[in-house]
C-alpha cells in the first residue's frame, strides 16, 4: 500500500473496471474494491471501510443503491486522510425536482459537497452500453426493445469516454475542485432512431415500440425487479420524456480535450464484436 493510492469503488461495474484498467496503465498505484473484489467493499458493511480507505490519496465512487450511507463514507474518508473524490452521479440532477429517480445520487452529491475534502462530480447521462451490456441488451438480442420513451431524445454518453475522462479528473484533480461536470454523448438520438442504427450494423431486423409506464414497470417486476425498483427505473424515463437531459453539451469534450465518440461509433465496435447477434 501506498500514500497516494488510487481506490475505485465499484471495481468491477460498467464504469469501475474501466476506469481500473486506466489507471493501472497511466501508472497509478490502483485499489479495486467491490462486493466481488479481492479487495471486498460493500455499502452495507461499514465495519470494512477503513480498510478500503487506509492511504487513499483519491477516490472514484459509485453511489450506493440507497441514500443515507455516503455520509458517514465521506467522514469515514476525512478521518483517513483521502484528499479527492470523484463521485459519479446523474445528468442534470439539479432539475429532478420532486422525481423518485435517482434519489440516492441527491444524497451522495449532498454528502459530498459538505465534506472538507475536495470532489468533483461527474453527471453523465444513459449510457450507450446500455444497449449492449445492460438492460436493453436482452430484448434487442430476442428482437424488439419496448420502452416507455417516444420522440424526446437523449444524447447516450459512451463508457469508455466517460471513463477517460474520470481518469483524467482523478490524475490531475486540483483544476476539477469543486467542480459538476454534465456530460453527455455528440448528439441526441431517440430510442427508435438509436434501434435502427443497430438493427442496420448488425445485419438484423430489430424493432423499437414506447409502451405505457405501467407496462413497463409490469414487465420490470416480471423479470424480478422489485416494485418500487421497478417504479423508479420508469421514473427516469418520464425525466427524460420532460426533455431535462435532451441537449447536449461541450463539457465532456472539454475534459477529453478531443471530441468524443458517437454513437455510430460505438454501434460498429460493438455491432463487429457480435454483440447482438441472436443467440
Amino acid at each position: 500500500m501506498t500514500q497516494n493510492t488510487h481506490l475505485v469503488l465499484g471495481a468491477t461495474g460498467k464504469t469501475g473496471r474501466r476506469v481500473t484498467a486506466r489507471l493501472r496503465l497511466h501508472g497509478a498505484a490502483v485499489r479495486a474494491a467491490s462486493r466481488s473484489s479481492r479487495v471486498r467493499f460493500d455499502w452495507s458493511e461499514p465495519d470494512g471501510w477503513d480498510t478500503v480507505l487506509r492511504d487513499v490519496e483519491v477516490a472514484y465512487v459509485v453511489p450506493p443503491p440507497v441514500p443515507g450511507p455516503m455520509h458517514e463514507f465521506t467522514a469515514r474518508a476525512e478521518a483517513a486522510g483521502v484528499r479527492r473524490l470523484v463521485l459519479l452521479s446523474g445528468r442534470g440532477a439539479d432539475d429532478w425536482g420532486d422525481s423518485t429517480f435517482g434519489r440516492n445520487m441527491l444524497s451522495a452529491e449532498e454528502a459530498v459537497r459538505a465534506s472538507a475534502l475536495a470532489w468533483t462530480v461527474l453527471r453523465p447521462g444513459n449510457f450507450a452500453q446500455n444497449f449492449d451490456e445492460d438492460v436493453f441488451h436482452a430484448p434487442l438480442v430476442a428482437g424488439a426493445l419496448a420502452l416507455p420513451a417516444g420522440e424526446v431524445p437523449e444524447p447516450f454518453i459512451d463508457l469508455e469516454d466517460l471513463a477517460d475522462a474520470a481518469v483524467a479528473v482523478m490524475t490531475d484533480g486540483d483544476r476539477h475542485t469543486g467542480r459538476v461536470y454534465e456530460l453527455s454523448g455528440t448528439r441526441s438520438l431517440t430510442f427508435a432512431e438509436s434501434v435502427a442504427l443497430i438493427s442496420r450494423a448488425s445485419g438484423r431486423d430489430l424493432t423499437y415500440r414506447r409502451i405505457t409506464r405501467d407496462e413497463y414497470v409490469s414487465t420490470l417486476a416480471e423479470q424480478g425487479l422489485s416494485r418500487d425498483d421497478a417504479e423508479e427505473v420508469a421514473a427516469m424515463f418520464a425525466l427524460m420524456e420532460s426533455g431535462v437531459i435532451a441537449d447536449t453539451t461541450d463539457e465532456l469534450a472539454s475534459l477529453l480535450g478531443r471530441a468524443p465518440r458517437t454513437f455510430e461509433e460505438y454501434v460498429v465496435r460493438q455491432a463487429a464484436a457480435g454483440a447482438w447477434s441472436a443467440r
